[in-house]
């Protein structure tokens, strides 16, 4: 074998390793943005299982008052087993799902929040109860923590979609299967505040 022959097999050795060492560490990044946008996205799902959780709370102290009628509860109790029903995993973050999921949290949202404030302008004797009081406060908390996880999910997909998206990675991206993932956006009227009295008498 000639000398020039050689020296081609050389660099065409060495191109094809410093192409594996590049495919290999956008592999690896593609992969760890990916988990990233599965971890944000699980939190915001802790964080709405934890307001379902407030919800079922809620209902065990208001039906403990006698004074309140446990029908006026139905919707809340409906909206929020619609809610819990919409699961999806990090490989089915796509815009429809998250506008399907976000319409049925935003449902439960003004059905639970609403009569939350229902509740404590006419029912002064159950809102100045420690456990109502406690409740209160969690539910705020737990609103706070939800847009805290929205904000921080968003970052993740922003981050993601710039790695999957983005000349040259898009092209492993496109051969191995990493996708942009879907944000959270505002849904449709929300920002028109709700009519608390308007959302109570719905049922």
């Amino acid at each position: 074998m000639n000398k020039g022959c050689l020296g081609i097999g050389v660099v065409i050795a060495a191109i094809a390793v410093l192409a594996l060492i590049w495919g290999s560490g956008v592999y690896n990044k593609l992969v760890s943005e990916d988990e990233n946008v599965a971890r944000a996205w699980a939190n915001v799902e802790a964080d709405y299982q934890r307001r379902y959780d407030l919800i079922g709370n809620l209902v065990a102290t208001v039906e403990n008052a006698a004074e309140f009628e446990r029908g006026t509860l139905t919707d809340v109790i409906e909206a929020r087993a619609k809610a819990s029903s919409i699961n999806l995993t990090a490989n089915e973050l796509t815009p429809e799902n998250i506008q399907k999921f976000q319409q049925a949290q935003n449902e439960l949202n003004q059905s639970f929040l609403g009569r939350m404030n229902f509740l404590q302008e006419n029912y002064p004797q159950l809102t100045a109860t420690e456990q109502f009081r406690d409740l209160n406060a969690q539910i705020e908390g737990t609103e706070n923590r939800i847009n805290v996880s929205r904000t921080r999910y968003n970052e993740a997909v922003n981050q993601h979609n710039n790695k999957v998206r983005k000349v040259p990675n898009n092209l492993l991206a496109n051969i191995f299967g990493f996708n942009p993932k879907a944000p959270f956006s505002s849904v449709s009227g929300a920002e028109v505040a709700p009519s608390v009295r308007d959302e109570f008498n719905k049922g």
